[in-house]
């Protein structure tokens, strides 16, 4: 008789459990750090959970290298993130049905993916805030769902590859104290900010949930029966897998000091359903086991966890969909045209004061200067694979511009005062006058990259992986200013990850925020400066000026935080983004006037392209509580729709509003309706006087009542 765990007809949960029962709790133990090892009498291959995805496959050779998640989120657009993890996910399993064929099964080569991450960008110092969505938990819900459907597929039986929501639940920094840090977040915080977008990767059937290495309100994530046990699996109904995040377990004793031993931290994450060590603490488990601190049926709980996701991802059948994708589809031509759509997508442009489009007649010396001008590493952010090809901006202005004369100049270094060594401070700067004296255009291209912008560094003075404000480097604000002084118009193009004050470079007559914008980036932005597209991009971030008052980097309140808690003017606002045409929004209307807590809303708004070019635009659909009894947000963003529109063509939006979006939160972090008039607002961007003064545009507004 065939055993259970190979019959097909049965439950992937059935099947595992029948072969977890087959094993001695010795490899129970043994599948339980992320190389897992083989066994052979039960078929079971050497698996490596490790594998990253954020903006493509990652870490593991050739890949398509899309825009980093920021950039991804500037698109506000859910339908081509799926389709961007979709490509991610094809990739991986090429990659995995090719390197098991010469069988290598080391680390990035299997296909439970670690992302996305779903943690919100509360404080634009924080470094890994280039791998979120923002710092809105409906844009970051939204677009980390598409991304869970993209990467796990559409098959009816099998997952196409495993994702991971990370990092459960409160994590954006500081990165230098992530080992030791205690993120204190009040209950109104967590249930209003830090936790939605969680809980809609588990109601979408996200596979996995990786924890933080920080503590959350005195626990250690990655062992806190709060977040795990009577939140994530007894509230939520979570029955994925649970994953440390790497050597997290080992830090409850080494720094945050909550257990003494390595088996106390074993005892700790297991008994509270940690399934996966990304690390070596749990080779302390069969220790633990001994000492009495954890027992075999814990072991095996987790252990039956982690083989039904493999069940899912058809690693024990004998035909999936998936077996015959091979490495021929990496850097295919389609994958290739979905980046470039990609990075067109994600540009924002901040600042037009009419250069751009930049007409190409007449154009006989182009300057295109700055240490990202010509660099491979800012086009690929963190968490990366390796493209085939890269296009630098430098490529792309010159790929445009056959027959005219373009210098380059790296015009300092990205970080040091000097850019040769032996050298002087500016010693490049001579170069840039003479260059942008001579040019028609500069286009100065600047910013970071992971080398100073990121996780957790240690090695360069002065650079945690953080920012210690909001302005570029010293060399390059040294290089902006000596550019925008002369008397030649300028084109500021900004690498960063994260929100900039631009101090001197605001001078510019126009400026691009690019992100990390993927292999092909360089190319899309040489497209957006000649008028090949309307730039779409919004910025899912508040651009804050350096001298607003943002509270200390390591208070994890709302207060005073987003352009949902934010009091101040700063320099550019969430959701805002120009284009070469404009569009406008009228006769905005609802299902109902009045309407019962519970119950759905849904808006149609009219846009109309009133511009000379055709164009893609975000309609943002925004409500405002304005009788609430609690702290409500100013507003906030609940619905979102691109659309395309030609000159003059027009057409009707629809979404519906979720009713939990007209919910409010008291401070015991309690969800609950009351009755009171709400305002919804549709427009291409916020609803505020800023974004209205600079893109001209009026919201179109209407109120409605809860009875």
């Amino acid at each position: 008789m065939k055993e259970k765990y190979r019959d097909e007809t049965l439950s992937f949960k059935e099947r595992a459990e029948d072969m977890v029962s087959r094993m001695t709790v010795e490899e129970c133990a043994s599948q339980m750090l992320f190389g897992a090892a083989r066994i052979e009498r039960l078929g079971i291959q050497y698996f490596n959970w490790w594998n990253e995805a954020l903006h493509g496959a990652a870490r593991s050779g050739m890949a398509t290298v899309f825009p980093q998640a920021i950039g991804l989120a500037a698109t506000f657009d859910d339908e081509l993130v799926e389709r961007v993890a979709d490509v991610a996910a094809t990739e991986g399993r090429a990659k995995y049905n090719t390197f098991r064929k010469y069988e290598d099964y080391g680390i990035y080569k299997g296909i439970t993916f670690w992302s996305p991450n779903v943690n919100i960008f509360r404080d634009p110092r924080w470094g890994r805030g280039q791998e979120t969505y923002g710092e809105d938990p409906y844009l970051t819900g939204k677009l980390g769902v598409a991304f869970v459907h993209g990467l796990q597929g559409d098959d009816e039986r099998y997952l196409k590859t495993a994702a991971c929501a990370k990092h459960f639940a409160v994590h954006s920094g500081p990165e230098g104290k992530r080992h030791c840090f205690d993120a204190k977040a009040t209950p109104q915080d967590m249930e209003e900010t830090y936790l939605p977008a969680f809980h809609k990767l588990v109601e979408a059937g996200v596979e996995g949930v990786m924890g933080a290495y920080n503590r959350t309100n005195g626990e250690p994530c990655c062992g806190s029966k709060t977040l795990m046990v009577d939140l994530l699996r007894n509230k939520w109904g979570f029955d994925g897998y649970f994953t440390s995040d790497c050597w997290a377990i080992a830090d409850f004793h080494l720094h945050h000091h909550v257990t003494d031993t390595p088996t106390e931290s074993v005892a700790l994450a297991l008994k509270n359903g940690c399934d996966l060590n990304c690390g070596n603490t749990y080779a302390y488990l069969l220790q633990a086991l001994q000492e009495g601190k954890i027992t075999e049926e814990e072991i095996r709980r987790s252990c039956v966890r982690l083989m039904t996701t493999r069940m899912k991802l058809g690693m024990f059948d004998e035909h999936k969909p998936f077996d015959e994708i091979d490495y021929t589809v990496i850097d295919c031509e389609a994958h290739r045209a979905l980046n470039l759509e990609a990075a067109r997508k994600s540009l924002v442009l901040l600042k037009n004061d009419g250069l751009l489009p930049l007409k190409k007649d007449g154009l006989k010396n182009v300057a295109v200067i700055g240490p990202n001008a010509d660099s491979v590493t800012p086009l690929n952010g963190n968490y990366h694979g390796t493209a085939n090809e890269y296009h630098t901006v430098l490529r792309g202005i010159r790929d445009a511009l056959p027959g005219v004369r373009v210098n380059y100049s790296k015009g300092c270094h990205l970080y040091e005062d000097k850019l040769e060594d032996p050298g002087y401070s500016g010693d490049c700067l001579a170069e840039v006058k003479a260059q942008t004296d001579l040019a028609d255009v500069v286009i100065l291209v600047v910013g970071m990259d992971e080398t100073i912008e990121g996780e957790e560094i240690s090695g360069k003075e002065g650079f945690t992986g953080d920012k210690q404000d909001l302005l570029l480097p010293k060399c390059q604000r040294e290089l902006i200013r000596t550019v925008c002084a002369r008397n030649t118009p300028v084109i500021l193009v900004n690498m960063t990850g994260s929100a900039i004050d631009f101090e001197e470079g605001c001078q510019a007559n126009a400026i691009i925020q690019a992100w990390y914008p993927g292999a092909v980036g360089g190319k899309a932005v040489s497209d957006l400066i000649f008028g090949e597209y309307s730039p779409s991009g919004k910025l899912p971030v508040t651009f804050y000026k350096n001298t607003n008052h943002l509270p200390d980097f390591e208070d994890y309140s709302m207060d005073g935080r987003t352009y949902k808690f934010f009091r101040e003017e700063p320099l550019y606002p969430f959701g805002y983004g120009l284009g070469y045409t404009t569009f406008a929004f009228d006769h905005l209307r609802t299902d109902r006037k009045k309407f019962q807590g519970g119950e759905d809303v849904t808006v149609t708004v009219h846009v109309k392209n009133t511009g000379s070019m055709a164009g893609d635009e975000i309609v943002q659909f925004y409500v405002r509580d304005e009788e609430a009894s609690v702290r409500v947000p100013i507003h906030k963003l609940c619905g979102m729709k691109r659309v395309s529109l030609r000159p003059g063509e027009e057409t009707e939006v629809t979404v519906v509003i979720d009713p939990e979006q007209f919910a409010v939160i008291d401070e015991n972090g309690s969800r609950f309706y009351e009755p009171g008039a709400f305002t919804v607002f549709a427009a291409g961007c916020q609803p505020d006087a800023l974004s209205e003064r600079l893109t001209g545009q009026k919201a179109a507004h209407t109120q409605i009542e809860m009875i």
